[in-house]
């Protein structure tokens, strides 16, 4: 049996890789839910709102990217990328649930080596001016963490009822 590592440590045991993989996990079941799915059926509304599983895929990327960035360089990088509110929830023309799939992929891989890298996960910056957001309010790296975990689990259950709703498949159960 190997000794306890220290909070923050990167390898088994460590919080880091906890929180690596938990997200990994969450990622893991949102691909699962879109697997064996041609870019139409990736493409098709399946309910009242506007999303569609490739649009999920596209937003979890978008907005873990968007998150590393914060991490990297606050506010001011997370915003050096523009968000299109509302194409971000529906595959473009030309888009392949397999490119998007290839994208998050490479988002994951790069989160994955920037927290790795990162002397400490108390590193933190003060969170963009928004509605949504307290003012004032500082969010370290492992804050970000939790936040884009929470955010790839609630998105990976929506696109459990999308696709169950489009065919019937389901993730668990």
């Amino acid at each position: 049996m190997s000794a306890p590592q220290p909070a923050g440590a990167v390898g088994p045991g460590g919080e880091r890789a906890d929180l690596l993989q938990t997200l990994d996990k969450h990622r893991g079941f949102l691909r699962f839910t879109v697997r064996d799915l041609t870019d139409e059926q990736a493409a098709r509304r399946t309910t009242a709102s506007e999303l569609c599983l490739g649009g999920l895929i596209k937003h979890v990327a978008g907005t873990e990217a968007g998150w590393m960035r914060f991490v990297v360089g606050g506010a001011d990088a997370m915003a050096s990328e523009p968000v299109d509110w509302e194409g971000q929830f529906r595959m473009a023309e030309g888009e392949t649930l397999a490119g998007l799939l290839a994208g998050y992929e490479q988002v994951a891989a790069a989160t994955d080596a920037l927290v790795a890298s990162l002397p400490d996960l108390d590193l933190a910056h003060p969170l963009p001016a928004a509605p949504w957001f307290e003012p004032g309010a500082v969010w370290s790296v492992r804050r970000v963490l939790l936040h884009i975990i929470a955010e790839t689990a609630q998105h990976a259950g929506h696109a459990d009822i999308i696709r169950e709703s489009l065919d019937g498949a389901r993730t668990m159960g």
